[in-house]
């Protein structure tokens, strides 16, 4: 937990005095006069880190000493002029009208404090305390604030023409640092203030055409973290550079080309087949010699025979 102390109100301390009386050589003695007792005034800024505990405490007396601590809460999220109170005493009384988890402790050496869990935007407001003791009181302001670290991003897009870089944090408390490691033609931030009390810081650079973004990056500073946080801007989505352009419009023509070409070469080649298929058949093949020879052998046999007997009867 890291806090941020600032006290801008110093210790006001009320001093017994000694009164004369004017036209008499005589003084008031040590025993009559009356010394109201001393009384501490003190303001505070104090920031801690959201989700985490806080302590706050107006008083460095042990509860040997203390008579009552009563502390008065006004937070940012309640109506104007609202307040609840978290009170404990030295004869066992006590009282909460926050019901929202603070409550008064001690320390191992019997220090009262006010403990606040899982610190939020909530718990944001101003906490007054009085704490009455044996021989005086003292009475706390303390402004409470709340520092979360904001979501950060960073792209390149073109607008109105030109190449831009943006870096961007956003719904941080207080409001992030933005700053470039190049300089382009100009730049500009914009800061937007929620109804929540969050910051978002937009940081826009114009860049040269033709510059290389390689090494271009944004820090962003902000009280959450120990070290500043570091971007590399990329094309945003949806956004592509025209040397990409060029070069994906490059890769389709021949990709498209090949597969014309791949195509054409399928297409003569079915052609080419479906010509030879409609080409004339074959002429039938001639009947085997050896299967012949039987029958005409027969057919002689038999004409010489047919002759012969016409021969007898003639």
């Amino acid at each position: 937990m890291r806090d941020m102390m600032v006290i801008y109100a110093a210790i006001i301390l009320f001093l017994p005095e000694a009164w004369s009386h004017p036209g008499t050589n005589q003084s008031t003695s040590d025993n009559s006069t009356t010394s109201p007792p001393p009384k501490v005034y003190v303001v505070r800024n104090l920031a801690f880190n959201v989700g985490s505990d806080v302590n706050l405490t107006c008083s460095d007396k042990t509860w040997n000493d203390t008579i009552f601590v009563i502390w008065t809460i006004a937070l940012k999220i309640m109506k104007a002029n609202e307040t609840c109170k978290i009170a404990f005493s030295n004869d066992g009384q006590s009282k909460d009208s926050c019901n929202d988890g603070k409550a008064l402790r001690n320390t191992s050496s019997a220090q009262s404090y006010l403990h606040i869990p899982n610190f939020s935007n909530y718990d944001v407001g101003v906490y007054k305390c009085e704490s009455v003791y044996t021989g005086g009181n003292e009475d706390y302001e303390i402004h409470v604030a709340i520092t979360v670290p904001p979501s950060i991003s960073a792209w390149l897009e073109r607008k109105d023409n030109k190449m831009v870089a943006v870096c961007k944090a956003e719904r941080g408390k207080p409001a992030a640092n933005i700053s470039w490691s190049h300089r382009g033609n100009s730049s500009s931030v914009e800061t937007l203030l929620d109804s929540h009390g969050f910051f978002t810081v937009e940081s826009l650079l114009e860049l040269p055409e033709g510059m290389d973004t390689v090494n271009l990056s944004c820090a962003i500073r902000h009280p959450y973290w120990k070290r500043e946080k570091t971007l590399v801007p990329e094309p945003k989505k949806g956004y592509i550079p025209w040397l990409r352009v060029v070069l994906i419009v490059v890769v389709i023509i021949v990709f498209l080309a090949g597969v014309l070409f791949f195509a054409q070469k399928k297409l003569i080649t079915l052609r080419r087949c479906q010509q030879s298929d409609s080409s004339p058949s074959k002429s039938p093949p001639t009947e085997d010699v050896e299967e012949v020879e039987p029958y005409a052998s027969y057919v002689q046999r038999v004409n010489s025979i047919y002759n012969s007997s016409a021969d007898l009867f003639t």
